[in-house]
């Protein structure tokens, strides 16, 4: 009986001590996100002056000036734009492209799904020269249409080896009883592998929202007017330049 209680006293003070750690982490975690909240709400005046978390006075007008002179509107609607017209387009073209190469048998079949690999171990900068000068040729540059299909293109390798991965699992006996009923090819990947590849669609559209919203680099070097620019390229402009501090 002893021993039980001895037993249960441990695990309860190593239960706790670990609770304790990871709250302390989540803690640290979760301050500069609460300092940024709390420095949103407070005049340039006032950020340095007040040493509290929950600033006296709240600054409701920095959200307007932000949304209004600092053009945010029209980034946040860039931003949705580019990301509901790419990650569309990625999911069309990659799934018909991984249902191609898992169902279907042309030449070339397996050079060409080993070059999409491939293409996944070039980094995004390594393409930068090339893709600049087809854009330039293709008078795309700075354009809308020209950043969603160069964002297209970089989500499309990772998106058709992970959906030809699923189209491989689907069984042989659901395609043969679609072709029975008179599904064509598109038929069968709109009836049967789209509905059967839900769960790696659902990882391809959240990853590829994700790299949209919070890209960067291509719109810094695609897009050069302030009304086509995402969030992420219109948070530096409202910035402004970082000017560094030299100290004698």
């Amino acid at each position: 009986m002893i021993k039980t209680n001895r037993y249960i006293f441990w695990g309860f003070a190593q239960s706790t001590l670990i609770h304790i750690f990871l709250m302390a982490v989540a803690l640290t975690c979760l301050f500069p996100i609460l300092w940024m909240v709390r420095c949103a709400f407070m005049t340039n005046q006032t950020i340095f002056v007040e040493k509290g978390l929950i600033p006296h006075h709240l600054a409701l007008s920095n959200f307007a000036i932000a949304w209004t002179r600092g053009n945010f509107a029209v980034y946040f609607l860039n931003s949705v734009i580019y990301t509901v017209c790419v990650v569309t387009g990625i999911v069309i073209i990659s799934s018909l492209a991984a249902f191609a190469f898992s169902r279907l048998k042309f030449p070339g079949k397996d050079i060409i799904f080993y070059m999409f690999v491939a293409a996944m171990m070039i980094p995004l900068p390594g393409s930068f020269v090339a893709l600049f000068v087809l854009m330039t040729k293709l008078h795309l540059v700075n354009t809308r249409l020209g950043y969603i299909l160069c964002m297209i293109n970089v989500g499309l390798s990772m998106s058709i080896l992970l959906l030809k991965t699923f189209f491989d699992k689907m069984p042989q006996e659901l395609e043969d009883a679609a072709r029975i009923d008179g599904c064509s090819k598109i038929g069968i990947w709109w009836n049967m592998a789209l509905p059967f590849a839900r769960p790696a669609i659902a990882v391809v559209v959240i990853f590829n929202s994700l790299n949209v919203w919070n890209e960067y680099i291509l719109a810094t070097l695609l897009l050069a007017d302030t009304k086509l620019m995402p969030l992420q390229r219109g948070l530096v402009i409202f910035q402004g330049p970082i000017v560094p501090i030299i100290r004698s």
